[in-house]
């Protein structure tokens, strides 16, 4: 689930490719021909009709044109050099300052530029008119000053100028640029025609800067200039600037942000939820948080009103209405026998009428009764039988592990089946293409101790230090399948061989030789301020890399602070149907981690570096090591809950009978009893096909042992209670009738709760509730069979005098007559017991502690509701793995220092591209589209990044496609005569591979647009012309003379299946997520990508999604709050109604079910305090905390159901009858067990079984045993305890209720 944190702006760059590789051209050669055309010297003349420069005079060494420096008078064009002037410079209409070779010259220049700008009319046109008339204008002389002259082969050139104009025509023309997008690189076109400059005067000062020898730029200098010399003669270039909102040249809202036409459609503002909020003084409380104080004091104070007010009544006298409803007789024909001392146990009779004093039973609980009375006695008599047949049972369901398999593919564990993520990522990957493959380095520097600070990155060495690295992993050879597997084998190749690697080595061209060269560590600070625009600092690959996306731990644009290297090996994404999926690339990356922990690990910590690294397998690979991380904490948790269960089902250690009534190899038969429960519901759910997962493996058994354990110490302890003077089938069968009903009652619920968990649609938690309800009902069906059994054996082992573990050692007669006698007296109550008894239930009966307990439990029940808002959705990528995994320090690195987000797609499904239909203005944002188009409508929400999580405007291949395909981009879409597709004069066949320079008459001369602008409807092609021209433009490479090429860039965007058919069945316009660092803004962002989507698809009523690799993750978390209320209220519902069935008692089961929801909104509320966040698995764990708090009520409450006395009385004596065995046998068993987690290697166990299970116990045991008392001394329901007169004799057979 977390390969989405892997090279986010790679998903930009990468894909762009080839598509900007002019970009680094446009600058520096529109700088050159702009630049043709002024004469001065100290003698020419600044007036109308004169010319500055004129003619070209020579070139420099590498190859550019210079002008010559004649202040001459304006010449008349002759009739086709004048109608070439007119096509471009529709201003310059009579004389010109220009020959036919200058504006060949200044045509063949601005032809780089169009592309970026055609989109917006206005920009375009004040672009060229800036070149035009510093080119051509008959009137150059009045705003042209040539300043310096330099010597070419004994001739005058010019080589500096001064270029007057106003301050409000710079700022008019950068105001109709600044906000014109780049598509193909989801950026402005000013980053490549301007250098990202952020005002005219930043622009104006990059285009006049004279590029030295080789380097792109001007031939000479141009210093723009606003204050003129008063005795000069001159005055500003005065030429009219179009507003990019202008009527008939306007552009788009994308491009024109504040064109009037776009103000009725302005970004929305930001979102923020806010919450309601009360000021009392200096401090601000939340509204929830206010409410919640005021009711609990109005209830707090009501609850002590009337203790006062009952215990005033008290102390008058009881009230005669309060006798009555302690032989209150409740409906049912079932009754149990209550003797008068205390000191003996309660005794049920076969049948309700023979009782004289009695517990009346439900129907259900009667039924129960009457059912483990006899199986107890079938059981005793035959326990070979019943051993046998039950494990037999278990070890065919056992048979199933033969088709056993573990699911450790991520998407396959967290992803739930039928969801709209997975669905989405299934057409994206069939459609279009699969998200490649990430593998990454983050090199980083560590912080000085003295200041806190990390220092740069960016120094010689390091870089140096890089190169050995990339040799290293360029050597990597993998076998897979007996060939060797290099990373050139696998790498995504956008053109051409080399790969689409994301390094500051692609500064050098990745070539160590050129480090020295270009000038080591300069070289690359340069080229993170000029990446777009110097032709030294193109990739290998030939697109520009973005400083942002190869270095990290920078802040805003200062690149040479930064103190990490990112380096991505973008790997293609084979999805292979033949179940083969990206074996090659699997195999390297193996030896890829292997390389990296065997030797560039230390090579790189010698130089006091930190080095994190990640593979797109490498989670998979560490999930499947977990299984094994955690297997010595989970057996010694197992080898702890063994030993606690021997001593507690052992009686009073004694040494003359340690031996006899230790209960070890009973303790021992139990964890096999819960171990072969487990095996027999994992091997059921196998054999029907279900995969089992890790969770599984490691935790059910716990959990399992951990509820078993209660039913086997209270079996074994109920056992024990019986008087010896009964034969041991009747003191089973008593047994039996006291705990079974309790025990069928909190298993059952148990099992309902787990069972509940399987709603969950995450699947690693819905086959993990699967398993543990199957598990944990064998686990019951096993302890009421096999280990009654055992337990039959065992007694009969220890009235035999037979040793424990040696059955076959039998102690001497003389020791056993002592042994007899000593368990023949009566059985003195243990510790506990007495405390329960002696202080703990006087104490809770008290009003002082009553008023209290009530305050303290009801108070952080509220005050758990108001932490409840607090809690946050997510599962860090952190916590399901090992804590010693290599990606631990991944993440964290990722978080800290990548400062791009993670990819962002806009999916149209079946665009209809019909010039009749019209949604191709729907969906572009070039001129003449809809102002509320999906790509103006990204454009508007990339203002707002804090609200809508969009980082920039979208690259769109249809924008592209446009303007590649208009006539005004005369360089890009061409035609050869017959028809046939011409490239740009840069491309082969137009100039040959390898040529410096191409001869613009050779075989591309006759070249024509595609179109006319009379061959389009305003701008748009027909159906058929779409059709045609869009796999040209697929296929068109990106050049110097044509930017919007959309091979590479746009090369997986568009599903060509069935597009003839006038339908694009699917198509993508790409950007990205601002930074995401936590799992917060992972679940907010996408939130935020669907309600924009699904707006934008209301009103264009077209389909539209979004689609970024990690949502398949995180859409759980977009409705886990819920999913947790509905899974939570099924859960109390299912448990209310099986103590409601089986105690017929509305008034016993609301209690229950107040207590269980307490018990929850507690649980919640430690969630917040402990910043354990909301997700699948702590929502299975709550659901479950239900079952499991059922044990720590229902023995309880059961007890006080058959009590004698008042209330009070009666709650004393539930806590004197069980209290302790509810501590010792629940409490303390599952304690035992979940603090050994606490050393878990795995986050996972420490964060949602560790301390969530702990804070079940400690909250389940005080609930249990402090609130539930004392709420049923206050309210508990009436006793089911009768009068009835005594109409048979009493039947021998008797047992204890608990």
């Amino acid at each position: 689930m977390l390969k989405f944190h892997s090279g986010f702006a790679m998903a930009i760059l990468i894909c762009l490719l080839q598509a900007t590789i002019l970009t680094s051209l446009v600058n520096a050669q529109i700088s050159n021909s702009r630049f043709l055309g002024s004469l001065n010297d100290n003698t020419s003349m600044h007036a109308e009709g004169y010319c500055a420069m004129y003619d070209i005079c020579g070139h420099r060494s590498d190859g550019k044109v210079l002008n010559c420096p004649y202040g001459t008078l304006s010449v008349k064009p002759d009739e086709l050099l004048s109608a070439k002037i007119q096509s471009l410079c529709p201003t310059i209409s009579a004389n010109v300052c220009c020959t036919s070779d200058q504006f060949d010259t200044l045509r063949g220049q601005v032809q780089q530029a169009i592309p970026f700008l055609v989109g917006c009319p206005a920009c375009l046109r004040n672009f060229l008119n800036l070149f035009c008339e510093l080119s051509c204008s008959p009137n150059q002389s009045l705003f042209i000053n040539v300043t310096s002259i330099a010597k070419v082969n004994n001739t005058s050139t010019v080589d500096g100028i001064d270029f007057f104009v106003t301050d409000a025509y710079g700022e008019e023309l950068y105001n109709s640029c600044k906000d014109v997008k780049f598509g193909t690189m989801n950026t402005r076109a000013m980053e490549f025609i301007g250098a990202g400059a952020q005002n005219y005067k930043e622009w104006f000062a990059f285009i006049g800067q004279q590029a030295g020898l080789n380097v792109p730029g001007s031939p000479y200098a141009i210093n723009f200039r606003s204050n003129i010399p008063s005795s000069s003669g001159m005055k500003p270039m005065n030429v009219s600037v179009y507003s990019c909102g202008d009527t008939l040249l306007g552009c788009s809202c994308g491009d024109c942000p504040s064109s009037p036409t776009c103000s009725g459609s302005a970004p929305p503002s930001p979102h923020h939820k806010r919450s309601c909020t009360i000021r009392l003084g200096s401090l601000k409380v939340k509204c929830v948080e206010f409410s919640l104080a005021i009711v609990y004091i109005v209830l707090v104070t009501a609850f002590f009103g009337w203790g006062l007010l009952h215990r005033t009544r008290e102390r008058k006298g009881p009230s005669p209405r309060m006798k009555p409803l302690l032989n209150v007789k409740d409906e049912g024909g079932h009754s149990v026998n209550k003797q008068e001392d205390e000191s003996h146990p309660m005794q049920i009779s076969e049948e309700g009428p023979r009782v004289t004093n009695g517990v009346q039973l439900s129907f259900v609980q009667g039924y129960m009764s009457s059912f483990y009375r006899r199986y107890g006695t079938w059981v005793a008599r035959n326990p070979t039988l019943v051993l046998c047949s039950s494990l037999g049972v278990a070890l065919i369901l056992c048979l199933g592990l033969i088709r056993f398999k573990v699911e450790t593919r991520p998407e396959k564990l967290w992803v739930g089946h039928g969801s709209k993520a997975a669905e989405e990522k299934q057409y994206f990957d069939s459609h279009l293409a699969p998200f490649y493959r990430i593998e990454q380095l983050i090199l980083a520097t560590i912080p000085d101790s003295k200041h806190g600070k990390p220092p740069s990155i960016v120094t010689d060495s390091n870089i140096l230090l890089l190169f050995d690295i990339q040799k290293k992993i360029d050597g990597i050879r993998a076998n897979y399948s007996g060939s060797m597997v290099s990373l050139t084998d696998i790498c995504l190749k956008p053109l051409g061989q080399d790969c689409a690697t994301q390094s500051v080595l692609q500064y050098y061209k990745m070539d160590q030789e050129n480090f020295e060269d270009y000038g080591q560590v300069d070289h690359a600070e340069y080229c993170f301020q000029h990446y777009t625009s110097a032709e030294t600092c193109l990739s290998a690959f030939q697109a520009p890399i973005d400083p942002s996306t190869a270095l990290g731990g920078f802040s805003g644009g200062n690149y040479s602070e930064a103190s990490a290297f990112v380096v991505t090996y973008p790997v293609n994404n084979e999805i292979d149907r033949t179940g083969k999926e990206n074996g090659k690339a699997v195999a390297w990356e193996k030896a890829f981690i292997r390389l990296i922990k065997d030797e560039l690990a230390p090579l790189v910590q010698a130089q006091n570096l930190t080095l994190s690294f990640s593979s797109e397998s490498s989670i998979q690979e560490e999930l499947k090591r977990e299984s094994t991380a955690d297997a010595i904490t989970i057996l010694i948790s197992y080898l702890v809950m063994f030993a606690y269960i021997s001593m507690t089902l052992g009686d009073t250690p004694q040494l003359s009978t340690f031996f006899i009534s230790s209960k070890v190899l009973l303790g021992l038969s139990g964890v096999l009893v819960v171990m072969l429960s487990v095996l027999g519901s994992i091997g059921f759910f196998s054999a029907i096909g279900v995969k089992s997962t890790l969770i599984i493996m490691e935790v059910i058994p716990f959990l399992v042992l951990a509820v078993g354990v209660d039913n086997m110490c209270i079996l074994v302890h109920a056992v024990k209670r019986q008087p010896l003077e009964l034969p041991l089938e009747g003191r089973i069968s008593n047994a039996l009738v006291e705990v079974g009903p309790s025990i069928t009652l909190a298993s059952l619920s148990e099992v309902l709760a787990f069972a509940v968990g399987s709603f969950i649609p995450m699947p690693a938690c819905r086959v993990f509730s699967m398993f543990a309800a199957l598990a944990v009902f064998l686990d019951f069906l096993l302890q009421v069979t096999a280990f009654v059994a055992l337990i039959v054996f065992d007694f009969i082992r220890a009235e035999d005098n037979r040793i424990d573990c040696f059955p076959c050692i039998k102690i001497p007669s003389s020791a056993a007559e002592s042994d007899k006698g000593v368990d023949s007296g009566p059985r003195a109550p243990g510790l506990l017991a007495r405390y329960m008894k002696g202080i703990h239930a006087p104490l809770l009966s008290l009003w002082g502690v009553k008023i209290v307990v009530i305050a303290v439990f009801v108070a952080f029940t509220f005050a758990s509701i108001a932490l409840c808002t607090r809690i946050q959705p997510g599962l860090e990528q952190q916590i399901v793995l090992p804590r010693d995994s290599y990606l631990q320090g991944y993440f964290s690195n990722v978080s800290e220092y990548l400062r791009v987000g993670p990819p962002l797609y806009f999916v149209v499904k079946d665009y209809n591209y019909s010039l009749e239909s019209g949604q191709s203005n729907q969906l572009c944002s070039i001129s003449q589209c809809d102002s509320n188009s999906l790509l103006n409508e990204i454009s508007r929400a990339s203002l707002v990044p804090e609200s809508s999580y969009i980082a920039k405007p979208a690259a769109s291949w249809l924008d592209d496609f446009l303007v590649w395909i208009s006539p005004e981009a005369f360089g890009c879409c061409r035609k050869f005569t017959n028809g046939s597709y011409c490239p740009p004069d840069d491309q082969p066949p137009c100039c040959p591979a390898g040529e410096s320079s191409c001869d613009i008459g050779g075989v591309c001369k006759d070249c024509t647009t595609c179109f006319r602008n009379s061959d389009l409807r305003k701008g748009r092609p027909s159906t058929l012309q779409f059709r045609e021209k869009l796999p040209w433009f697929l296929n068109a490479l990106p050049s110097a003379d044509c930017a919007k090429g959309g091979h590479g860039a746009y090369s997986s965007s568009v599903d060509l299946d069935g597009y003839e058919s006038g339908i694009i069945q699917a198509s993508e316009f790409r950007t990205y997520h601002t930074p995401l660092n936590k799992q917060s803004d992972y679940v907010n962002s996408m939130r935020a990508a669907r309600e924009f989507s699904s707006r934008v698809s209301d009103s264009l009523k077209i389909h539209i999604f979004p689609y970024s690799v990690f949502y398949i993750f995180f859409e759980q978390y977009l409705d886990i709050w819920k999913t947790a209320l509905i899974n939570i209220s099924l859960a109390l519902g299912a448990v209310f109604i099986v103590c409601l069935v089986i105690t017929c008692s509305l008034w016993s089961s609301a209690i229950i079910l107040l207590v269980l929801a307490m018990i929850v909104v507690d649980m919640m509320g430690v969630m917040a305090i402990l910043n354990i966040q909301l997700n699948a698995v702590s929502v299975v764990n709550l659901v479950m905390s239900i079952g499991i708090a059922v044990e720590f009520c229902v023995h309880i409450s059961h007890a006080f159901s058959i009590s004698n006395g008042d209330r009070g009385q009666r709650a004393r004596e539930a806590l004197s009858t069980m209290g302790a065995s509810v501590f010792s046998g629940i409490t303390l068993t599952k304690l035992v067990g979940v603090i050994v987690l606490a050393f878990a290697r795995s986050e996972i166990f420490v964060v949602y079984y560790f301390k969530m299970y702990l804070a079940l116990v400690l909250i389940g045991f005080l609930h249990g045993l402090v609130f539930l008392p004392v709420v049923l001394s206050i309210c508990g329901p009436p006793s089911r305890y009768v009068l009835v007169e005594k109409k048979q004799q009493e039947q021998p057979s008797t047992s204890q209720l608990a």
